[in-house]
């Protein structure tokens, strides 16, 4: 708990404005230990994001705030035509329960139905040199179209492309075999030392290189992971490097269904 703390208050002093967080990450223990970060820290020095789960509550005090800058829905219920849940989440932004809205993992045409309902902020998308289907399956493309700001995650493939002993070969239900992965891996490491930097870096500077309008979304509790993915930021990646990377991962190279594929129905998983 005081090691989040500690990641979130080094987070503000480093320049981070926007917090994501939500209803149900560890239970509740996310929001309390945001909560506890964020005291004294003035109002208009953050931007929080709170994803919720069945139904929209959006609780502000557990934060000690007043309104939640942007709040969305985890995941879409197919049982709920977007039009509706947009209805309800424009009704929280009128009375002032919230300042924006969100979405994630949802369609292209979804999103542009979504958009003609009410002002979205940011949509929440899986990015990465492991997975570009965002750059072909429309859904980027209606974001831009609707001046809706991209949020990036997964850009190491839920730890499939981090270089470090004892990480996941699998992402959602992803897979490649360990000599796969390390063929990757090794060229990757040849680029990443050329920029003299990690391969987890390298491919944080891809996302930017390749989508300078995207943000990234960084999970850690550790304040010496944060600054890692910080230092990101100063990596410079030509176009001839962004074509190096992803010929070390080819298109398509990933085989299976990712998280995004998982669907709901009545709040209950129907597709997995």
């Amino acid at each position: 708990r005081e090691r989040s703390i500690e990641c979130v208050r080094y987070a503000l002093d480093s320049g981070v404005t926007m917090l994501n967080t939500g209803e149900f990450y560890g239970a509740g223990e996310s929001e309390m230990v945001l909560g506890e970060a964020l005291r004294g820290v003035p109002r208009d020095s953050y931007f929080i994001s709170v994803k919720f789960g069945v139904l929209p509550q959006p609780a502000g005090g557990i934060y000690g705030l007043d309104y939640i800058d942007l709040y969305q829905p985890a995941r879409m219920d197919e049982s709920v035509p977007v039009e509706e849940l947009m209805g309800v989440l424009s009704d929280l932004v009128s009375e002032g329960y919230i300042g924006s809205i969100g979405l994630t993992q949802l369609s292209a045409d979804d999103l542009r139905r979504a958009a003609q309902v009410h002002s979205i902020k940011m949509v929440e998308l899986a990015f990465s040199v492991a997975d570009r289907s965002i750059e072909d399956n429309g859904i980027l493309s209606a974001a831009r179209d609707n001046h809706i700001d991209v949020l990036a995650f997964a850009v190491l493939s839920h730890g499939l492309l981090s270089d470090t002993a004892g990480a996941s070969q699998a992402s959602g239900r992803r897979v490649l075999s360990p000599e796969q992965r390390e063929h990757i891996l090794s060229g990757l490491r040849q680029i990443a030392t050329g920029k003299e930097t990690s391969v987890e870096n390298l491919l944080q500077a891809y996302v930017w290189a390749k989508h300078p309008d995207m943000s990234i979304l960084i999970g850690t509790t550790r304040k010496e992971h944060l600054k890692d993915s910080i230092d990101a930021l100063s990596i410079t990646l030509t176009e001839a490097d962004v074509q190096a990377i992803e010929a070390a991962f080819p298109a398509g190279a990933l085989a299976g269904k990712g998280m995004r594929d998982i669907a709901f129905r009545d709040g209950r998983i129907v597709r997995a």
